[in-house]
């Protein structure tokens, strides 16, 4: 490990130790990424000259002016990423039809070695967009989408199956051109090891608020009698169904509803016509865990009511600060036991973190 990295890592453990110092916390447990080639994901803009185009990102200099930066490789994004990024730049070039109002080009790898590119443009895109895009996909062995205001042109799919290992098992996971996924797959499969391990083993049931596409609940149904999962975004929970089915998982339910609303049905205070038609019945669960990954902003205050009714919440955050704020209520009525750090975004300010609670 370079200095480099272990001074941003050590800073990153500094900071949380000391802004949670106030709740006792255990022992931070800190998984390290790898220093390259950690990221699935990479975006560029496409920075046209009179008579070149590049790959480009902008920072602000002293003044806080935008900045175009120039790049020809991008050591965090995973190999086959900046393996791809010359041949398809050189193949875009080469062709007007691809290059003409190009905007941006996004790449979303996996470890199991697909690829998808996504090509953005400021015009509309026509059939002889469609002919070149599915030769350049033939060629380059990679799947392409495109994009312009108001149209998306799916030559095959949009989407790539990833392959996270956990323990022993191998686990498919259907990735959305559009929909978030962790970017950091090596740590992801770290935070999924973790949280298995602080689950344990239960003979009763487990809620998850804020699924997604099911990350953390295809492992976690193996500590479990019985999953229940919510998520609202509509293609999140289409690509959660997938996983569950292409993984062969027979214990877990998605509520197509908000962590809002799953406290109002929870509660009794409003039913919802999408359970009834997903013939899930909340009633039927006994549950003794509740398990979080909310956004950025952290929990409303009405779901941290509910959350405290639970004898276990197991808490991943991406923002240290909304976790902190959320501990102030959820440190009434429970314990951190397991505190973690995961460096899922190496050389940013950016921490996720978990941790598990337990009621006093």
């Amino acid at each position: 490990m370079t200095s480099s990295y272990q001074q941003q890592l050590d800073a990153k453990v500094e900071r949380i130790t000391a802004q949670f110092s106030e709740y006792n916390m255990p022992a931070l447990n800190v998984f390290a990424s790898p220093e390259n080639h950690f990221r699935m994901r990479a975006e560029f803009r496409i920075w046209h000259t009179e008579d070149d185009m590049f790959y480009a990102m902008f920072e602000r200099d002293e003044n806080q002016q935008k900045q175009v930066i120039r790049i020809d490789e991008f050591p965090i994004a995973d190999q086959s990423i900046n393996t791809l990024m010359p041949k398809l730049l050189h193949a875009l070039k080469a062709n007007p039809i691809l290059s003409t109002r190009l905007f941006e080009v996004h790449f979303l790898a996996t470890l199991k070695g697909e690829m998808l590119v996504s090509l953005v443009y400021r015009n509309a895109l026509t059939a002889e967009w469609e002919v070149a895009a599915k030769t350049l996909s033939e060629q380059l062995d990679i799947k392409i989408f495109g994009r312009s205001r108001g149209q998306k042109v799916i030559l095959t799919d949009d989407y790539v199956v990833e392959e996270l290992q956990v323990f022993d098992r191998t686990y498919q996971y259907k990735q959305i051109e559009s929909s978030f996924t962790q970017p950091n797959a090596q740590v992801c499969q770290k935070m999924l090891e973790w949280a298995c391990n602080v689950a344990q083993h239960s003979d009763q049931d487990l809620l998850e608020l804020y699924c997604g596409n099911g990350n953390f609940t295809l492992p976690l149904s193996t500590r479990f009698k019985r999953v229940l999962a919510t998520e609202l975004a509509k293609s999140s929970v289409y690509a959660a169904q997938w996983n569950i089915e292409k993984n062969n998982i027979d214990n877990i339910q998605v509520a197509r509803l908000s962590a809002e609303e799953f406290t109002q049905a929870y509660n009794g205070e409003r039913e919802f016509r999408r359970l009834q038609e997903a013939g899930i019945d909340i009633t039927s669960y006994s549950f003794d865990t509740v398990f979080v990954d909310p956004p950025r902003a952290g929990i409303d205050d009405e779901t941290l009511k509910l959350l405290q009714r639970f004898e276990r919440i197991i808490y991943i955050s991406c923002n240290p600060d909304t976790l902190h704020d959320n501990l102030k209520i959820l440190s009434k009525t429970h314990k951190i036991t397991q505190f973690a750090l995961f460096d899922q975004f190496p050389y940013t300010h950016h921490v996720e973190s978990g941790i598990l609670l337990e009621k006093i």
